[in-house]
């Protein structure tokens, strides 16, 4: 492998002229994948449709399934990109983390989307099941403080995240990827989810409170 120059780039990634020496077995085609992987949207719709069937039998088990079932794999999936793969994203050389990248972030682009929808959908009709959203209720300020985190939180992962996710992807898919955007995106990236992650925690605090109240 090339060493890196001053920005920490290889100039191979740069430049498609100066031919690269493999460490090992090249992808054929780097920019053979998918951006929504096809394979996941039957499951996907399996559960979007679980979702709009709870919602509309309003059984109050199905909506805290799917409120509490999304709501903490949102929470895990944001402590983890946050203070677990970031930090290892950032030790990696470029060729690594781009590698890494090409698997991962096709599968949250369907994963996000998904869990976000779910929980909110799912909680809100939840809250309106239990009646926790009407001023009458005794903890309703703290209702009101979870939908102000949670709706941040989905703000940010549909506004931020995702877009971040999805032009990383599209960068990928060039014949001649530029490692500097990808690099750069994905420190936005995981930046950004260390910062949902932290008000992931917040979340937590509130649930548990409510939960115990």
């Amino acid at each position: 492998m090339t060493g890196l120059d001053i920005d920490g780039v290889p100039p191979t990634v740069r430049d498609r002229h100066t031919p690269a020496v493999p460490a090992g077995p090249v992808d054929p085609a780097p920019g053979g994948f998918q951006i929504v992987p096809l394979r996941g949207l039957p499951a996907v719709a399996v559960v979007l449709i679980g979702l709009v069937v709870a919602i509309a039998t309003n059984r109050l088990w199905a909506l805290d399934f799917f409120h509490v079932v999304s709501g903490g794999m949102w929470t895990a999936l944001d402590l983890f990109l946050g203070f677990v793969l970031g930090p290892i994203l950032g030790r990696l050389s470029v060729p690594a983390r781009v590698e890494l990248t090409r698997k991962l972030m096709p599968k949250l682009v369907l994963i996000m989307p998904t869990l976000v929808l779910c929980t909110l959908a799912a909680g809100w009709q939840l809250a309106r099941h239990l009646g926790t959203i009407l001023p009458t209720y005794r903890d309703h300020g703290w209702v009101v403080a979870s939908m102000i985190v949670v709706g941040i939180l989905a703000v940010v992962a549909l506004g931020v995240l995702e877009p971040a996710n999805v032009t990383v992807l599209f960068e990928l898919r060039r014949p001649d990827p530029d490692g500097r955007v990808v690099a750069r995106l994905m420190r936005r990236f995981i930046a950004t989810a260390a910062i949902t992650g932290a008000m992931q925690v917040a979340t937590l605090v509130i649930m548990t409170r409510l939960a115990t109240a």
